[in-house]
């Protein structure tokens, strides 16, 4: 074997040329990175992709395409989108309890005597902490 083989040359078993697009990309010590993006696209979709984008812009697109990949193979349903849902999902949950906690804080901010009663009366109360998180629900 041609210890100058890059990884896409060595896993497509050939010879690799000294303007090889895929050398600068994937490395022979990484084999797994083309590997994957083989997997998912396809050596001469991937060649074609790169020879398309201007020289600068190839390592960005090699690096989003190998992300992209691992998602596919760990999900082949979803893929990133199913990532991308969960965060939303989190985003809306955490926007949701900051607008509850907002309101808790405009609240007590016009009512702080309410607030103080209520929470003197109720300092010994089991269920107050039950009652005063349903306040603002």
């Amino acid at each position: 074997m041609n210890p100058g083989r890059c990884a896409a040359c060595r896993y497509l078993r050939r010879r690799c040329p000294p303007d090889c697009i895929f050398s600068p990309y994937f490395p022979p010590n990484n084999p797994q990175r083309f590997v994957s993006i083989h997997r998912i696209y396809g050596a001469s979709n991937v060649a074609k992709l790169l020879q398309q984008l201007p020289s600068h812009l190839r390592t960005q697109a090699v690096d989003s395409l190998y992300l992209e990949a691992q998602y596919r193979i760990e999900d082949p349903v979803y893929g990133c989108v199913g990532l991308i849902s969960l965060l939303q999902q989190q985003i809306h949950d955490l926007e949701r309890q900051l607008a509850m906690t907002q309101a808790e804080i405009a609240f007590r901010a016009r009512h702080p005597q309410a607030v103080e009663s209520s929470l003197l009366n109720n300092v010994g109360n089991p269920s107050f902490s039950n009652q005063a998180s349903s306040w603002f629900m």
